[in-house]
């Protein structure tokens, strides 16, 4: 990292930006536009890294885990998607119970503390697959934590499960994950956010749901004890100004969050006026990103509620989808949308850079640029494929280690609510360990 005063070319338009930050006050959406527009990219990475040394000092996390794809047939035809399939197209997929089970237990053998479970929206499929399925895991894999089914699938559910009201869509919400969480649904993934902005919604995947839509899924798992996960997929026909609204929307929904935890507030912090997606949302604005501010942990979400743990921008890769023509996003604007997500999301606690859509070595540089999570092991994979990749795409715990050592961190394994592991093969358990400075 070149330091800023090292440096001849710094943005002096970025000063007061400078300033917000190292007071971890929150930033508005004109100063996220001018983190955009800046040449500096330097001070913009610089400031990320702040935020994230503050947070977690040195400390680089991955967890091992293992992905399920339980179908790819999907009523939906989004158009950035290579993944779904029509039920008798060529390629197309569903897992029974039994391929599941076997999955699970060899999650067990390889030691993994995560299964990583989504899908299609199916349309044949009943309700009783899905919480019998979660169950299937319970029954013999009792030491996998499951997160499991977007927010999407999770509306979908509750319209098969014949729950799901249009007056009153939080109460088929909270039915499905009742059930799913009785049968073992330990939290929920964050994709399907994709960026909340009706235009690019109804240019690159209508019949999705929108995003008020989205945040009642999450905010109402939050009520029952979930904790959470956000993406934005960025880089097909969105905007950047697009982007920050979807960083806000997100941001004042974990305010609501932290709200309910217990965090107090600021009254006169910056929310944008006018979002349809967070009407209702009365919080007042709550950072973690000041110094000395405690994060939330699992066991404070026992007691109240759960909240966004982590927020993962994901960049679009057209190859194999009806976008193929458009470019996608360069390396650098991966590194600059990365940063400003940790910058703008001042009340997440995690950031991720996801290695399978970033590649390793990108992540590498990620972790210096914002992010503290490069996520796992991962084994099986079938949304996205860079660069001519199939669907096992698998890195091990030792070359997770050694990218995060490399990149100048300390590496730290943990569960999906970042407990630290501690690792004996492929036998693991909770470790209560100081997180290097």
């Amino acid at each position: 990292m070149i330091a800023a005063q090292s440096r001849t070319n710094t943005d002096p338009s970025l000063d007061s930006i400078r300033d917000a930050v190292v007071a971890g006050d929150r930033l508005t959406l004109e100063q996220g536009d001018a983190l955009y527009r800046t040449s500096d990219i330097w001070t913009v990475i610089e400031l990320a890294d702040l935020v994230r040394r503050r947070l977690h000092g040195r400390a680089g996390y991955y967890n091992v885990n293992r992905h399920l794809n339980y179908s790819n047939v999907c009523a939906l035809s989004c158009s950035f998607c290579e993944f779904r399939r029509s039920k008798d197209e060529g390629g197309a997929y569903t897992r029974d119970l039994d391929y599941v089970r076997q999955q699970a237990i060899e999650a067990v053998e390889l030691g993994a503390t995560e299964m990583h479970i989504v899908g299609g929206l199916h349309p044949y499929l009943p309700w009783s697959y899905y919480p019998e399925m979660v169950s299937a895991i319970r029954e013999v894999a009792p030491t996998l934590h499951i997160k499991a089914f977007t927010a999407v699938e999770v509306v979908h559910l509750a319209k098969i499960a014949k729950v799901y009201k249009s007056a009153d869509r939080q109460a088929g919400i909270r039915w499905v994950l009742s059930e799913l969480k009785q049968a073992g649904l330990g939290s929920l993934p964050g994709g399907g956010a994709e960026v909340f902005d009706d235009r690019v919604h109804d240019a690159a995947y209508k019949g999705k749901i929108r995003s008020d839509v989205w945040l009642d899924v999450h905010l109402v798992a939050h009520e029952l004890g979930l904790n959470t996960n956000a993406t934005i997929l960025y880089g097909h026909v969105d905007q950047r100004r697009e982007r920050l609204v979807h960083m806000e929307i997100l941001r004042r929904a974990q305010d609501q969050a932290l709200a309910r935890m217990g965090y107090a507030g600021e009254a006169q912090g910056f929310t944008e006026p006018g979002l349809a997606a967070t009407t209702g949302l009365s919080a007042p604005v709550i950072t973690l990103t000041r110094p000395g501010s405690m994060l939330p942990t699992p066991e404070m979400a026992q007691q109240t509620a759960g909240y966004f743990q982590t927020i993962t921008p994901l960049p679009f890769f057209p190859d194999g989808s009806p976008l193929e023509a458009l470019p996608g996003p360069t390396g650098l604007e991966n590194l600059r949308t990365l940063a400003i997500a940790r910058l703008m999301l001042d009340n997440f606690p995690h950031v991720k850079a996801f290695w399978i859509m970033q590649t390793l070595a990108m992540a590498q540089l990620m972790l210096q640029s914002g992010a503290d999570d490069i996520d796992g092991t991962v084994v099986w994979y079938d949304i996205t494929k860079v660069g001519g990749a199939g669907t096992h795409q698998e890195t091990t715990a030792w070359q997770l280690t050694q990218a995060i050592r490399e990149a100048g961190f300390e590496p730290i394994e943990r569960d999906t609510l970042y407990r630290p592991v501690t690792r004996d093969g492929s036998q693991w358990s909770l470790a209560e360990t100081a997180t290097p400075a």
